[in-house]
């Protein structure tokens, strides 16, 4: 039997025949945030501003006790008129920050219509005058920024992420949910009215798929996304399990307050309205200590907006954290800063929008050696010698369909590799010599056109249908977020499948017949 030593004679390539140790995957941080670094100063406590509250008064997602959900007075014109009134006696939340601290400033507070004619437009922050790159837009005290440090202290939030029950998400979500209990009375009142106002929703005037109702769901089927929101809602709904756990464990945090225990106090459906507003709008740090790498800041998202192109971040100065601005803007303009390297998914998942413009856009392609094959182990030892693992995840970047099916090829050629002696040859070999023959080279292109064809084949529409989806102006602003996704993941599996195609027009015999692999590598 004639051996194709791989990509060199078989497909005209200079990739390396198996594996490169530098191509080993990062993994994926939850959020990826502008990058910013606070110190403490004294604001109002968690341990200083609760209030009793009776076990009747259960929150329900109705209850003018939601924090992102305004309750039926805060929607349509009874909301638009009991929010005039709220802001004649606070002031905005520039004016809140503007008596709190913030010194002048180079923004305002604009406006955008909600697509929900029942909700209240969501606000932005906008230049008040022509700004250019490298102007200061505004300058936060740390004083109106709110850490986990300000609400627990560091003592209590090691105790509390150390029982690896509670996230710092649900921390800040709780303390806003007891701080909204104390109505106009709590320090935050104004910034908490903001959160309610902007209901979680980012630029788009859309909501996090998090809060979406299963027929909108519907809308991501076929998407790998789907499957996220679901995973990240049951986590979601674990700490919320937890918080009555954590409420017994952690007497630092709770001894000096006589309240009903969380779970008590707050239906689910509150909780994660709440976790989901946190999630919109907190700003990840770095370089600081656990206390303080989570933060909410006034004036930052969702009122600016999130570019993946952007280079403007929020950043800790003397005493503030301060935006400094990229590129110039015009008075009137929204201001952005970057949202850190997050694909699309991740972007709709935590914020409600899709970039598509996102160089950080990406699908995931799983590989597995199968563990039936007699010759797993050594396998797996010469996939673990070369930076890979015996189930790895190859990364498909937009744009570069064709370097990532190289980067998949000598991964597989290794599990489509049958003969024990050619086994051997591959274990003891110094170079890239992966001995594979050309019947074996058709299987594993055609297993990989096959993986790609299944993939598009699980969206309930095509790309074309997309596209006249996206051209009606009317398309409800949730649909066509999610089509705008879909039909992104679309073009890219669309790019490898063509990639795979074109390896196997390149073959030099096209007359050989796919030779049947019994321990064929799995994809998923």
């Amino acid at each position: 039997m004639e051996l194709c030593p791989v990509l060199d004679t078989c497909l005209p390539s200079p990739s390396r025949c198996y594996f490169s140790s530098s191509a080993v995957h990062r993994p994926l941080l939850l959020l990826l945030l502008p990058k910013i670094s606070v110190s403490a100063r004294r604001v109002p406590s968690f341990s200083h501003s609760f209030r009793p509250i009776r076990r009747r008064n259960v929150c329900s997602s109705s209850s003018s006790d939601t924090l992102v959900a305004g309750s039926r007075k805060e929607d349509g014109k009874n909301g638009e008129a009991v929010t005039k009134m709220e802001e004649d006696e606070f002031g905005d939340l520039k004016a809140w920050m503007h008596e709190n601290g913030l010194p002048p400033c180079k923004v305002v507070l604009g406006e955008r219509a909600s697509h929900d004619r029942n909700h209240q437009p969501i606000h932005y922050v906008a230049a008040s005058e022509d700004l250019e790159a490298g102007d200061v837009a505004f300058s936060v005290p740390n004083s109106l920024v709110v850490t986990l440090e300000r609400v627990l202290g560091n003592e209590t939030v090691a105790e509390l992420l150390t029982t690896n029950k509670l996230s710092e998400l649900a921390c800040l979500a709780l303390y806003l949910m007891y701080e909204k209990k104390q109505g106009k009375k709590s320090f935050w009142y104004p910034y908490i009215r903001e959160l309610d106002r902007q209901r979680g929703r980012g630029q788009l005037a859309v909501e996090s798929p998090l809060i979406w109702s299963e027929a909108e769901l519907d809308y991501l089927s076929g998407s790998p996304t789907k499957s996220e929101v679901l995973e990240r809602a049951e986590g979601i709904k674990k700490e919320y399990n937890e918080l009555d756990t954590v409420w017994f464990m952690a007497g630092s945090l709770f001894q000096q307050y006589p309240y009903d225990i969380p779970t008590e106090a707050f239906s689910f459906e509150i909780f994660k309205q709440a976790f989901v507003a946190v999630q919109s709008c907190v700003v990840h740090l770095q370089k600081v200590s656990l206390a303080r790498r989570f933060a909410l800041v006034p004036l930052g998202p969702p009122l600016l907006a999130y570019r993946s192109n952007c280079k403007a971040m929020l950043t800790a100065v003397d005493g503030a954290v301060e935006l400094v601005v990229d590129r110039s803007y015009k008075a009137g303009e929204s201001i952005a800063v970057w949202c850190g390297p997050q694909p699309n998914s991740k972007l709709l998942l935590n914020y409600g929008f899709v970039d598509e413009d996102n160089p950080y856009d990406r699908l995931l392609v799983e590989a597995a050696l199968n563990t039936e094959d007699p010759q797993y182990q050594d396998k797996r030892m010469v996939a673990q010698r070369n930076g890979r693992l015996s189930v790895q995840t190859f990364y498909v970047y937009a744009g570069k369909e064709k370097e990532a099916v190289l980067d998949m090829l000598p991964y597989l050629r290794l599990g489509y590799v049958t003969d024990p002696s050619e086994m051997q040859s591959v274990i003891s070999s110094q170079g890239p010599v992966c001995p594979v023959s050309p019947c074996m080279e058709r299987a594993m292109l055609d297993q990989i056109a096959d993986y790609f064809k299944r993939r598009l084949a699980g969206y309930p529409t095509t790309l074309s249908e997309d596209e006249s989806l996206l051209a009606d102006g009317k398309l409800n602003p949730k649909k066509r977020v999610a089509t705008q996704l879909v039909r992104i993941e679309k073009k890219i599996l669309h790019s490898c499948l063509q990639v795979a195609i074109d390896f196997i027009d390149q073959l030099p015999d096209h007359t050989v017949s796919p030779c049947p692999a019994p321990y064929a590598p799995l994809l998923r």
